[in-house]
Formats: C-alpha cells, structure tokens, sequence
C-alpha cells in the first residue's frame, strides 16, 4: 500500500516546517507524542525523528509511524547525546522553521499554526515558545509553567542562569539564526537550551505565546 502524501503536495516540496525529536530509549510515552504531533492543525512540516542509540523498541516504533506517514523521517545511530542529535536534526531540516519536540511531551493541536503565524507576524523573533502544563506520568495536569512572554524578562531568566523561561521542547526557532551562532555547544550536556538562547537573544528576539500549547 501507498504511503498517504498527508501534509504536502509531494515529498520533493519544502517543508514549512521541521519538528526535531531526539529519541532515546522512550518507552510508553512515544507513541502519544508523536501523534500529538501528526494531529496539527498545520500540516506542512517534516517529524526527524532522530534515534539516538535506543536499546528499547523505540526504533521499531519509529518506523511504525514513516510507514504510516510520509511527514516522518527516522534516522538512527549510536548514542551521541542530546546536544550532538539536536545539531545533526537541524543539518537535516529543509525548513527555514525548526520546531523542537521531545518524547515524552504532548502538542496541543493548534501549536505549530499558532507559533508559525507568530514568528510570520514578527521577523524580529527568532525563537518563541509557548505556556506549558506539566503533567504526571498518567497525563494529569499538575500546574501551568513558564510565565514570561517579553523578550527582557525571558533574557534575564537565562543571563541569572534560571531554566524554564523558555520550555525547550515548546520552541519554534528561525533555523538561519540558529545555524548563524553554531548551534548547540556540545559542551553543554545538561544547560544546552540556556546557552542556545542566550546566544539567540543576541541576535534577535525571544517571546512565548501567552497560552498553555504544550503539556510537559
């Protein structure tokens, strides 16, 4: 049977935009996520899903999901880390948008139509975010998080070096920004979102959407 050409005309047409998810041993929530994902009200992107090394049945669940979907692209290695996939999932985007996304997350479904009409609405954005929920392993909300919105706020969170202003996998970035500071640092294993918006708010804006998009 055919693959369905879900989304875009054809495969050969560019994508508006590429969903960047790392993979690594997910487990039960990969599933939820990834559809979350193909469940947009916006239905012109690429999902990379990057599988970085897993030892559980995240692979075959990957491929599940490109035999079902032509949006979804899996690419598997050995184990590099989360900075090092991160950088060879933006190598391989063809959009000029990246959307991050990460395996254990849900999208609310007009997240990726909200976040794009934003960055089309601002060119001096060049990454925003959204409000998240986090949840319990069972999906239960718990509390709303991220409060900030403006630029001057969202930056000084990151320079006292407080996380969260922006949740990591609700961003949506320019992908010519990201690539014009070098991308992830390797280096930072565990503070990679900070350092990459510390160096994005340096040449351009940070914002988040003002409604919850994303549970966490």
């Amino acid at each position: 049977m055919n693959k369905p050409e879900t989304g875009m005309n054809a495969e050969r047409d560019t994508p508006a935009m590429s969903v960047i998810l790392p993979v690594h041993n997910a487990g039960k929530f990969l599933n939820t996520a990834i559809e979350s994902v193909l469940r947009q009200s916006e239905s012109n992107f690429e999902l990379l899903l990057l599988d970085d090394g897993s030892s559980d049945d995240s692979l075959r669940r990957l491929e599940y999901f490109a035999a079902r979907d032509t949006r979804c692209k899996v690419h598997s290695w050995p184990n590099q880390g989360v900075p090092r996939t991160l950088n060879e999932g933006i190598r391989l985007a063809r959009a000029d948008i990246l959307v991050r996304m990460d395996a254990d997350d849900i999208c609310h479904p007009q997240r990726f139509e909200k976040q794009m009409q934003y960055l089309n609405a601002h060119p001096e954005c060049v990454a925003v975010g959204t409000q998240v929920m986090l949840i319990d392993p069972e999906g239960w909300p718990i509390r709303p998080f991220v409060e900030t919105t403006r630029h001057a706020l969202i930056d000084a969170e990151h320079l006292a070096g407080r996380g969260g202003a922006i949740a990591h996998p609700s961003v949506a970035m320019r992908k010519s920004a990201v690539v014009g500071i070098g991308g992830y640092r390797t280096e930072f294993a565990r503070a990679q979102d900070i350092d990459l918006f510390l160096r994005l708010a340096e040449v351009g804006q940070l914002a988040n959407l003002p409604e919850v998009l994303l549970d966490y």
